[in-house]
């Protein structure tokens, strides 16, 4: 993948899930990264954050607000994407998102248990639409 970047930060706010007119689900999480260095002039502790907007999709979407909560930190691979629009003053703008690939827990400060979810294929929810019929 050329456009590919992971970013390992705290969930700013829980995960919001919405699903399509089509029935897919789509999830937005929100990232703080933050950077802590030494000035090595003045050995004084300086501090940035940046905050990311993660876009998730169908399956991974879902097991994000299943799993997932405020405050978690969270490993983000994915590619970066640039939206625009215009306000109702007529005002244009732009962001650049995150749409994951791959979602996780960070494993530094903490602990998870896994849990295989097993999927469903669209011949089975075909065959038990025609069964309740």
């Amino acid at each position: 993948m050329a456009n590919s970047t992971t970013v390992t930060g705290n969930l700013t706010r829980e995960p919001e899930i919405r699903y399509t007119k089509e029935g897919q689900a789509t999830a937005q999480l929100g990232i703080a990264v933050n950077r802590r260095w030494q000035d090595r002039t003045t050995q004084e502790w300086q501090e940035a954050v940046s905050f990311f907007d993660v876009i998730c999709w169908r399956d991974l979407a879902e097991n994000v607000a299943l799993s997932l909560s405020k405050g978690m930190r969270v490993v983000v691979t994915g590619r970066l994407e640039q939206r625009s629009w215009e306000t109702e003053e007529g005002e244009h703008r732009s962001k650049v998102e995150i749409t994951a690939d791959e979602v996780g827990p960070s494993l530094r400060f903490a602990t998870a248990d896994v849990h295989r979810v097993e999927r469903r294929s669209a011949a089975d929810e075909v065959a038990d639409e025609v069964t309740s019929i």
